[in-house]
């Protein structure tokens, strides 16, 4: 009965430390992206951040496209404490994209990871394609959701389909993010993505 119970324990005891590694590797490596990008993040450099040898990350993820959606999935549950969609006030998401866009500003490797992928994931053989084609669905849906419950509460322009308003506001993000990485001193992510906002919804109500 001891050792079952003995037997049992330690594989749990070993999935919560390798649970607690990979989340270790996850931020190390967002942290490595944002500064540098994906090209010039190297794996040594996010192994050696959470004190372990390169072979020891490759333990955990064969290779660092697959480190790469990792860290892509939990930047996006960093934006999701930013933009709470299950909020009961339909405005509170859509006044989160602008704090995200604002927090955006503060991670340029992270942008620049972004921008590239979500063009190259176009592609249906590209490690990210999946990935990508799911977020944009979800995220349109969602926004759609908030926009549908603004019109409800008339507060949305009238005339503006929720999808239509939904599509645009994730193109002017992205297309945003896009142009300060041209010019990171001349563009304001978060004042451009408020002004448009204000033309579509009242953010005051």
């Amino acid at each position: 009965m001891n050792e079952a119970t003995t037997g049992r324990n330690k594989p749990r005891g070993s999935y919560a430390k390798t649970g607690m590694k990979r989340a270790a590797i996850l931020e190390a490596a967002l942290a490595v992206f944002a500064k540098g990008g994906y090209r010039s993040g190297s794996l040594r450099e996010m192994a050696s951040h959470v004190g372990m040898s390169e072979a020891g990350l490759l333990h955990h993820f064969p290779n660092k496209s697959a480190l790469l959606a990792a860290v892509l999935e939990l930047r996006d549950e960093h934006a999701m404490e930013m933009v709470p969609f299950d909020s009961e006030d339909p405005l509170e998401p859509i006044r989160g994209l602008i704090t995200l866009a604002r927090y955006n500003a503060s991670v340029p490797g992270v942008v620049e990871l972004y921008c590239t992928l979500s063009a190259e994931g176009t592609s249906p053989d590209h490690p990210a394609h999946e990935y990508f084609v799911g977020r944009y669905d979800l995220t349109v849906s969602r926004l759609t959701h908030n926009f549908a419950r603004c019109a409800e509460r008339g507060i949305l322009r009238p005339g503006m389909p929720p999808e239509s308003a939904a599509r645009g506001t994730v193109a002017l993000m992205d297309g945003l993010q896009v142009q300060w990485l041209l010019d990171r001193d001349g563009v304001d992510m978060a004042d451009e993505l408020e002004v448009y906002l204000r033309t579509i919804v009242d953010l005051d109500a």
